[in-house]
């Protein structure tokens, strides 16, 4: 990855989805798809090709999580961007945080490395009414 790439990457991050250009801020166009909690859950049900990904923290993670989550800390950094790179790009992303903001910019960085399906949980694990595991 390039390194102009990598800051953009990082700057989305920090700043949301908003870019400034020449001094106009545009709204930059993503392939994100925010799901209801009814629709994240029926699309998930009947998808074969379903990852669900937790990018809250470790700690938050420990505190209860969906069952079947795999973890990655959107937090980390670069570190968040290595573990993003390793997924497969052919399978559908199920993503949540804890309140869908930043599950909605990890889907944004998926999209900039290349996975078009990723579907941010609105509201995210504090609006969830489903199960837990509670280790």
């Amino acid at each position: 990855m390039s390194l102009k790439r990598f800051l953009r990457i990082i700057i989305e991050i920090a700043f949301g989805t908003f870019l400034i250009n020449r001094n106009v801020v545009i709204l930059q166009k993503t392939h994100i798809m925010n799901l209801s909690q009814e629709d994240w859950v029926n699309q998930l049900a009947a998808d074969e090709n379903a990852v669900i990904l937790d990018v809250r923290t470790e700690d938050e993670f420990n505190d209860g999580y969906i069952e079947n989550a795999v973890n990655i800390d959107i937090n980390k950094g670069q570190g968040f961007i290595y573990e993003i790179e390793e997924l497969d790009k052919n399978k559908n992303y199920y993503v949540y945080c804890r309140s869908g903001a930043r599950s909605a910019k990890a889907c944004q960085v998926m999209n900039e490395l290349g996975i078009n399906n990723a579907y941010n949980l609105l509201g995210g694990i504090l609006d969830w009414e489903g199960e837990t595991i509670n280790p």
